[in-house]
């Protein structure tokens, strides 16, 4: 499917198919939230396939929306705090593959780019948020050109969700995403115009 038209097509599926999603299908779902851009390549993002029926069941009570366990797979997409700890080995990385060529950035030093005033709390964990919501988005457009369908889901307890998945304190669950067969074909969102979302060109 060309770009764009995924980007036209895709909608919050919140109604699936009992039909089982091929393994091979689940992998280029995967692959596509590892392809995503993501911030001084830090790749904080971790991602739970949950396939099991047990498990899926489970996770009912840790969400007030129904069709999320009802989907026959699901995807907890986190992020790990920990990532923020490599910092100084993804910029060597970045520095090392010429990322950096031909910008001032190619004469910094990797350590010292990690060192420098550290993120507070929050605007680490927004940071590392940021950077999922780019995996998710390039899982949900992969799903919609595999003919599958996805819902991004934030309505959930944390702390439920963790223990359901075993999760340790380093991880934080962003979304769940249920995926499946859609079994609904909802009409276009509506959308606001241009003019509200461009504010000026200067």
């Amino acid at each position: 499917m060309e770009l764009l038209d995924a980007m036209k097509t895709r909608r919050s599926i919140r109604k699936f198919k009992s039909q089982a999603i091929p393994e091979a299908f689940i992998t280029q779902l995967i692959e596509a939230a590892q392809l995503a851009p993501s911030g001084s390549n830090l790749q904080p993002t971790r991602l739970v396939v949950i396939k099991s029926d047990a498990v899926r069941t489970e996770l009912s009570q840790a969400t007030p929306l129904p069709f999320v366990s009802q989907a026959p797979v699901i995807i907890a997409c986190c992020v790990d705090s920990d990532s923020l700890g490599s910092m100084g080995t993804r910029a060597r990385e970045l520095k090392e593959a010429g990322a950096f060529a031909d910008t001032p950035l190619d004469k910094m030093d990797p350590e010292s780019y990690a060192k420098r005033k550290p993120m507070d709390q929050a605007t680490a964990e927004a940071y590392l948020r940021l950077n999922a919501a780019i995996a998710i988005d390039h899982i949900t457009l992969r799903a919609i050109d595999l003919g599958l369908g996805t819902c991004w889901v934030m309505m959930f307890v944390q702390e439920k969700v963790k223990q359901i998945l075993g999760l340790g304190d380093n991880y934080n669950v962003v979304a769940l995403i249920p995926v499946g067969y859609p079994d609904q074909n909802p009409n276009a969102r509506p959308r606001i115009e241009l003019s509200q979302i461009l504010l000026k060109e200067v």
